[in-house]
């Protein structure tokens, strides 16, 4: 019995570990999947700027909701997940059925949605000259779609503490919520996210404090008080379409934009994080935050797969 329970237990873990992510699952398989996304990506990107900052957004949002199983990109009706507060202003979808549809032809049923989702991200940020990074393949695709499900989403109005908790149910450090808020320093918020720390920050109406009085002025005239909330600003001022570390700078010196970017230095422990990247001797010794950043993607590429036999594959994203 003994030994019958020990053949059941060594054959369960073969089969997790030939089920886990790796680089280059589709090497025998599909082997032009990853060069046919980062075509169609490029080729977006052509007659879109914006494309980089919506790609990297969609994974992260695809990831925090039942982990990265390209449930995102299903239609359900009203109640399907693209539709969740949480999820206003993603965007990228297209560009995802685009890349399947391109795989499709070439290697029918092979590539998860989940998976070039993923890709897509690596793409759009090397376009952004960000880092490169491998990713990781291996995921299949979700079988559920309901906007409920997005409820614990990271809002931009929260402290640090409930932004640490909700990476910390992910598996993810903090060391990883620094890094990846620094994705913000491509791409543009709506007004709609800047109104309360504007003019509502505290009772009887008043701006975020941590806010620049030099800066001030600057938000109220790109956001105007009763103005227009889906008029668009860059989340990293003066650097909204390069992607480096000017976004942790921001936050140094009271210029974030965004309020959970600013956030982050009122916290002793992310403080520090951030300030690492900008010591002295940080160029010499640790990591620098490219280096981190990709870490962290292929870190958050992994929140709650589904592998091996789990879930099914999409022939089309936006269904079941």
């Amino acid at each position: 019995m003994a030994l019958i329970f020990f053949i059941l237990i060594l054959s369960h873990l073969v089969g997790v570990s030939h089920a886990q992510l790796k680089v280059g699952f589709y090497g025998k398989t599909c082997p032009e999947a990853e060069n046919i996304v980062s075509t169609v990506v490029r080729q977006v990107a052509a007659s879109s700027q914006k494309v980089a900052p919506v790609l990297l957004r969609l994974h992260f949002h695809d990831c925090f909701v039942q982990g990265c199983d390209g449930s995102i990109l299903l239609e359900n009706g009203e109640i399907g997940e693209r539709h969740a507060f949480g999820h206003q202003g993603v965007q990228g979808f297209e560009v995802i059925e685009r890349a399947k549809e391109e795989i499709e032809k070439v290697c029918p049923g092979i590539v998860s949605c989940a998976d070039i989702v993923a890709l897509a991200a690596r793409d759009a940020v090397v376009l952004a000259n960000g880092p490169s990074y491998e990713v990781e393949t291996g995921r299949r695709d979700g079988v559920i779609s309901n906007l409920t499900l997005a409820d614990n989403m990271p809002d931009v109005s929260e402290s640090i503490q409930i932004l640490k908790a909700k990476f910390s149910q992910k598996g993810l450090s903090e060391k990883d919520l620094v890094v990846l808020s620094g994705a913000h320093t491509i791409g543009t918020t709506a007004c709609f996210f800047m109104t309360e720390r504007l003019y509502k920050f505290v009772p009887g109406g008043g701006s975020d404090p941590s806010i620049d009085p030099s800066f001030l002025p600057e938000l109220m005239g790109a956001c105007p008080r009763n103005g227009d909330v889906n008029a668009r600003l860059p989340m990293d001022r003066g650097s909204g379409e390069e992607f480096d570390n000017n976004i942790l700078q921001n936050v140094r010196s009271g210029f974030a934009v965004l309020r959970s970017d600013a956030s982050l230095y009122e916290d002793v422990d992310t403080r520090n994080i951030v300030d690492s990247y900008f010591g002295i001797f940080s160029p010499f010794f640790g990591t620098s935050f490219e280096d981190d950043f990709a870490n962290a993607m292929v870190k958050m590429g992994r929140i709650d797969v589904l592998t091996g036999k789990q879930g099914k594959i999409r022939s089309v994203c936006s269904t079941f």
